[in-house]
């Protein structure tokens, strides 16, 4: 069977048999520990807890109560039914007016109506993945490459690279300034893009960031736009977590940016990246959402989008709900008060076994710093430790090397996909290892401290025989001739 499967790999594509999907990702890894050994309360009390998916459950009771009162929003309920025919038969890849005017009333609501989004700029895709590779596509040739700065989220290097052949180019960043990107470390990334023959055509950022929990100030966001503006590249703009944003007056967009300063830059070079994964907790659903300030992006990727379009049966439902104000404004602030009290909780109880994080206030996940616990500063150290968390702690965190984080000790820890009951084992479980750690650390000096003790009772007893050896010999100064006649 091995031998067959290799013969009809040579009759397949590069694409096809390369592991261009990451899979072999420790940040994949830690998905297949967790299913085959998935943690349930009841039955199977002693399994892996997933804590390396970033979704949003959180909220879902306010969905389903919004669905029992608005049956008619689902062509495949009675109440619905009448919109059967049409909804089915409609394949127009624009997408349906309602839905993209519901997706840019919803887009601009999450971002305080601070600006405003024009539903004919609104391109549909198969969720932020396909979004990704669309621009991909659309801005890049094989071969060129996107500035990104680390950690980045592992799945770009699947989303952007793998059947486009573009390049992604990591701009490090450290934790001596939390992780900031500088413009030092733009043009380190681009000038040894330019030594390794890689044409750099755009910047790619995360705001919120995933794996961080942060997002860009505003002055950070208009350096960022002057440096792609300098080099005449593209900037992508992931915002898929803008809606996590525990105080959503913080949060700027890349979009205000532009309405504010209107010159800072060619608006052409300016896209962002949108779904309903996060921010609704809809990742199923696979609504990915392209915004392009260039009308041939706008134009091209629209017909991309033909391969990766969002059934009709979801547009109109998700127009039906997201039409509503009043719905979208409660559940952002409700979910946002959720995520802050779920995020509090879990960083407050493992501080108190000395467990920090990066200090952040965004995203469904937090960045946890265990670097002490390494016995070596190496990611071959991080690693081992990784391994530890999985097979006894039995929980799955996503390790930094998998985000391309260059300092190694640090963990991506989600906390949105599991109910509370969930979250307190999983916060016993740690802090059992810690106190466990702590306690082998305490026998363990305690330990060298007696072998130091008795080795240096040793010594003494040693060096006092050796005095009376000394005393007693024919040959010391004590039984010496003169000593005797003195006496």
């Amino acid at each position: 069977m091995e031998v067959g499967l290799n013969n009809t790999h040579k009759f397949l594509s590069k694409i096809a048999t390369n592991d261009g999907h990451g899979e072999n990702s420790p940040y994949f890894d830690g998905w297949k520990a967790y299913d085959t050994n998935p943690y349930h309360p009841e039955t199977n009390p002693s399994g892996v807890i997933q804590m390396g998916l970033a979704e949003n459950q959180l909220c879902f009771d306010l969905v389903h109560e919004w669905l029992l009162n608005h049956p008619e929003a689902s062509v495949c309920t009675p109440q619905g039914g009448f919109d059967f025919k049409e909804i089915a038969l409609f394949q127009d890849y624009h997408g349906l007016p309602e839905f993209r005017a519901a997706i840019a009333n919803f887009m601009s609501r999450v971002r305080g109506s601070r600006v405003k989004f024009d539903p004919n700029r609104i391109v549909m895709s198969g969720g932020a993945t396909g979004a990704h590779e669309t621009l991909a596509f659309c801005l890049a040739n094989r071969g060129e490459g996107f500035l990104v700065p680390t950690p980045y989220y592992p799945g770009f290097d699947r989303d952007l690279k793998w059947r486009t052949g573009v390049e992604l180019i990591p701009v490090v960043c450290e934790s001596s300034n939390n992780f900031k990107v500088t413009i030092e470390a733009l043009e380190d990334a681009y000038e040894k893009a330019k030594e390794s023959n890689i044409k750099v055509k755009g910047l790619l950022i995360t705001n919120p960031s995933n794996p961080l929990g942060t997002f860009f100030d505003k002055e950070t966001l208009k350096t960022l736009v002057r440096f792609i503006n300098e080099k005449n590249i593209h900037l992508v703009c992931d915002e898929i977590y803008a809606g996590t944003v525990t105080n959503g007056s913080e949060f700027v967009s890349i979009a205000e940016i532009l309405e504010e300063v209107p010159t800072i830059c060619d608006h052409s070079l300016i896209h962002i990246v949108y779904s309903l994964s996060k921010d609704m907790g809809f990742p199923g659903f696979r609504v990915g959402i392209i915004y392009s300030y260039n009308d041939t992006v706008v134009n091209i990727s629209r017909k991309m989008s033909s391969f990766g379009l969002v059934s009709t049966q979801t547009q109109h439902m998700i127009a039906s709900m997201l039409s509503q104000n009043d719905f979208v404004d409660n559940f952002i602030q409700e979910s946002r008060t959720r995520l802050a009290h779920r995020h509090d909780m879990f960083t407050r109880e493992l501080a108190e076994v000395g467990i920090g994080s990066l200090e952040s206030n965004a995203g469904l996940f937090f960045w946890m710093d265990l670097r002490r616990f390494l016995k070596e500063p190496t990611f071959e150290s991080e690693m081992t430790f990784w391994r530890i968390i999985i097979n006894e702690i039995k929980l799955n965190v996503s390790p930094g090397s998998s985000f391309h984080c260059n300092e190694p000790g640090w963990f991506r820890v989600c906390f949105a996909n599991m109910d509370d009951a969930t979250v307190m084992v999983a916060i016993e479980r740690i802090k059992s290892f810690v106190l466990e750690t702590r306690m082998l650390e305490i026998k363990t000096k305690a330990l060298a401290k007696a072998k130091k003790q008795c080795w240096q009772n040793n010594l003494t007893l040693k060096l006092s025989s050796r005095r009376l050896e000394d005393i007693m010999s024919p040959h010391s100064p004590l039984n010496s001739p003169m000593l005797r006649a003195q006496n």
